[in-house]
């Protein structure tokens, strides 16, 4: 399955990378004794992306299992039907990392293996599955780390409602993470609301690249580009906030767990960093991307930069929903992929964002990716 390989180029190009553009006598010698002793060390997965089984055991189609169905979405129509098949071979996957002296797995719940129609009957054949799951981790002494989403929403409730458009999805989701939180909680210490809103924001209703596949027309056949990922983050931001209080008030005492939000960052350095201009140019690139998440988490509301940029097409906090947000979070996941620079376009004042610098790319892993595979950064 195309997804599943792109995780393996990742890898695979980070270590010819490093061959590459690093002798030995360079590279620090790195053990597990260079780390904290309380540091810990896992790998991370999404249920679309390894689970497989997609129609087996009851579970309900997601607005993955569709996107990926149409034509021509993805190179080779390839999906996730099967993935790396986790669903029927979790133990042995469980095997290899415990092979690899991993701490930690992280892995998302499918919202619609446990809930076909998003809300209402439970699929009983899926809790089981992720009852085993948990049960082999822990006999392996490998800490479960659970994320509740990542990006899969139930189709049913993307026809029903719309998905993360409707501000009912709230109750949906929160529903939803009642039930994990109840059925798993006594044996999991550690769960992540939403793993990149930032991904399926953009990536799903600005550019329509990522399910649902949604951005204004003719790209797409229905969205808006300009206010859609806005509205989407937002319900998404207040689905956390709504979990994180439930969570706290009804089971962390008892469960002595935790629960943050984890979400991706690329960072911006300017272009000419002994220029004001552009200084300011990379920290709004900065607001405008890890700011737009953890600014509401942290202070209750949007950065300023935001809102003067966007106006109307930013959505607002009431004074309840501020109080609810603000400081819901025990911890936060940053996943960092890349650097890159931020300068004014003189011509209309937008942030011009790009990985090189007369010429030079900003670093190894920009000039390996781009001219090996083509990326356009």
């Amino acid at each position: 399955m195309a997804i599943s390989k792109r995780v393996c180029v990742v890898l695979v190009a980070i270590l010819l990378v490093s061959q590459r553009f690093a002798s030995a006598e360079e590279l620090p010698t790195v053990e597990r004794a260079s780390f904290p002793k309380d540091f810990v060390f896992g790998t991370a997965t999404a249920a679309y992306q390894y689970e497989g089984a997609a129609t087996e055991g009851g579970k309900g189609l997601s607005i993955w299992d569709t996107f990926t169905h149409r034509p021509g979405v993805i190179a080779g129509n390839t999906t996730g039907d099967i993935a790396v098949d986790q669903y029927h071979r979790y133990a042995e996957d469980l095997w290899l990392l415990k092979d690899l002296n991993m701490d930690a797995y992280r892995f998302s719940i499918s919202w619609s293996r446990i809930f076909p129609k998003g809300v209402g009957e439970v699929n009983w054949e899926g809790v089981k599955y992720y009852d085993m799951l948990i049960k082999h981790l822990l006999e392996l002494n490998i800490e479960p780390y659970i994320t509740l989403y990542h990006w899969d929403m139930p189709q049913a409730l993307e026809d029903s409602i719309g998905g993360w458009l409707s501000p009912d999805i709230v109750d949906a989701f929160t529903r939803y993470a009642r039930f994990c939180f109840e059925r798993w909680g006594p044996r999991v210490k550690y769960w992540i609301t939403f793993n990149e809103i930032h991904s399926f924001a953009n990536a799903g209703y600005s550019s329509g690249e990522h399910a649902p596949g949604r951005c204004t027309p003719p790209k797409c056949s229905a969205g808006n580009s300009n206010t859609e990922p806005y509205i989407v983050s937002h319900h998404a931001l207040l689905s956390h906030a709504h979990t994180v209080d439930m969570y706290r008030k009804e089971f962390k005492d008892a469960q002595k767990g935790v629960i943050g939000i984890t979400t991706d960052c690329t960072w911006y350095t300017p272009l000419n960093s002994s220029s004001n201009s552009d200084q300011r140019a990379a920290q709004e690139a900065i607001e405008g991307f890890l700011g737009w998440y953890l600014d509401p988490i942290f202070f209750g509301d949007y950065p300023a930069s935001m809102r003067a940029s966007l106006g109307s097409n930013l959505p607002t906090f009431t004074p309840k929903q501020v109080e609810l947000i603000k400081g819901s979070q025990d911890f936060v996941g940053i996943n960092h992929y890349s650097s890159m620079y931020a300068t004014f376009n003189e011509t209309n004042g937008e942030i011009i964002k790009t990985g090189y610098k007369d010429g030079v790319p900003i670093g190894g892993v920009v000039i390996y990716l781009t001219s090996t595979y083509k990326i356009n950064w």
